[in-house]
Order: C-alpha cells, then structure tokens, then sequence
C-alpha cells in the first residue's frame, strides 16, 4: 500500500495511478485518509462475482454512467441491465411525465416515417 497527499495527486495524478496498478494507494489529506484509489484492470477484482455489475449499477444509479455504458461495464447486454437495475427499483426511464409523453410522440411520429419535423427542446 501506499500512500499520497492530495497536492501530490493534484500535481501528477498519473503517477498515482500508476501506483494503483501495483497495490492500493491511500490519498492523504491533512494526513487524514481522504480515499482509496484501486486500478480497476485488476482481474482478481473485477473477475469477483457480481463487482462488475455493482460498479455500473451505482455508477448508473448516481448519473455517472449512461444505460449504455453502464451495461458495457457490467458486460450485459443492454436488455439484461435494463431488468436488473428495473428489479433493483432504479428507474430507467428519467425525466417528468410530460417529457416522457413528449419522447413517446416523437418516436411515434417517427416511426411513421412523417417528414414533420420535432420541436427540438
């Protein structure tokens, strides 16, 4: 393990990256432990059962990540992501009632193969 500073991370954050593929790198600040920095390419990590999927199902929860690329990290296809965090209670459909009306008659519209053009937002 090993430690840096914030200033030291602020300064040159590839070198502590480059820490975090040999072992854990603790960020220090006001010498108190701020964070963790794990490199993610770790096999023995991310080959865990269920890690990867946990990883994108928060990183998608808190907006992090698209649904796209959520199940991309999970290594799901998109479908299969759209279930799990659907049983999970994380919605996958954002936005007011009014937005996602307009969205359906949109897609509607273009499915249709009408050359009316939408009101863009």
């Amino acid at each position: 393990m090993k430690a840096v500073n914030v200033r030291q991370l602020k300064n040159n954050p590839s070198a502590a990256l480059r820490d975090a593929r040999k072992h854990l790198v603790v960020v220090l600040n006001r010498d108190r432990p701020e964070a963790l920095l794990v490199h993610l390419d770790d096999d023995a990590l991310l080959s865990e059962p269920g890690v990867r999927r946990a990883l994108a199902t928060a990183l998608y929860r808190d907006e992090s990540l698209s649904l796209g690329q959520a199940a991309r990290v999970a290594r799901l296809p998109l479908a299969a992501f759209i279930e799990h965090v659907s049983r999970l209670g994380i919605p996958v459909v954002r936005g007011t009632a009014a937005g996602v009306r307009e969205d359906a008659e949109a897609i509607a519209t273009w499915r249709t193969g009408s050359s009316r053009r939408t009101p863009a937002r």
